[in-house]
């Protein structure tokens, strides 16, 4: 039993070694222009100096954090990470009650529905320069166009969540005595749950793609940004370092969702041990 989690490492790890192996041998053979396609070797060595503090270490001048952060990559990281943090909040904060009430009341599912169903294909980019004539540069327009990107899953599968719930469930709580709060807070919101975490992870993924468009338009600091000053300067292994930081950035935010959802709904039947 002690060799599965290492098995499992080994056959996950296949198919990447492999391509990064392909991916060195073709650009030392030359086949492909390093200005196009920079080797991995090219691509980590610019990695640790985008990761490397632009400042030797002093204590005089403050905490440890700080210095560790001095650096561009862990800079734009905590900067992108932030925005993605506030932005969600926004966008699931008003979808979740939202969602809940027209899961749960027809009526305003028949008022909400149809101004939602119109909004709800215009992709957050087409936002873009609305959000700048309204909000202006930097923060403000990001976190409304984050949480526009939240906002549409995390309310679609909290209406879905509230209308699946089981009609059993209904009734058997309505026979013990259930008034209509404790109905919806034990029974309805608890029986939706799945949907409702199915709805915020997919919301996060489309928040943290939302964030790396609107720092290419509208702020000038975070890993969107940065990748695209280095198109400015042709630096391609810096682009490509900016690339897999968002996509280790990605899979642990999803790691993290998917040890929470398991944590969450561990009563489910859908989720093992």
């Amino acid at each position: 039993m002690a060799s599965v989690p290492a098995t499992r490492l080994f056959r996950s790890l296949v198919v990447p070694v492999t391509l990064l192996l392909c991916w060195e041998g073709i650009s030392r053979a030359g086949w492909v222009t390093p200005l196009i396609l920079p080797s991995p070797t090219a691509v980590a060595i610019r990695w640790v100096a985008y990761l490397t503090p632009l400042e030797p270490f002093d204590a005089a001048a403050g905490p440890w954090w700080r210095w560790a952060l001095s650096g561009e990559l862990p800079h734009d990281v905590f900067t992108s990470l932030l925005r993605i943090v506030v932005g969600f909040v926004i966008g699931a904060g008003l979808a979740l009650p939202l969602g809940l009430v027209m899961g749960a009341r027809p009526l305003v599912y028949e008022l909400f529905n149809p101004v939602l169903q119109v909004l709800r294909p215009i992709p957050p980019i087409a936002y873009i320069p609305l959000a700048i004539l309204w909000f202006g540069l930097g923060n403000p327009p990001a976190f409304f166009l984050i949480s526009l990107g939240a906002f549409f899953p995390v309310l679609m599968n909290t209406i879905a969540g509230v209308r699946a719930v089981d009609s059993i469930y209904l009734r058997a709580a309505r026979n013990l005595g259930a008034r209509e709060g404790t109905l919806f807070w034990r029974v309805m919101i608890p029986a939706a749950m799945p949907y409702i975490l199915t709805g915020v992870r997919v919301g996060i993924g489309v928040a943290f793609i939302v964030v790396i468009v609107a720092e290419m338009i509208a702020v000038n600091t975070g890993l969107g940004y940065r990748i695209l000053e280095a198109r400015e300067y042709f630096w391609s292994d810096k682009v490509i370092a900016g690339m897999f930081t968002i996509g280790l950035c990605g899979l642990g935010i999803d790691l993290g969702m998917s040890r929470l959802n398991n944590r969450l709904l561990r009563w489910h039947r859908g989720v093992e041990g």
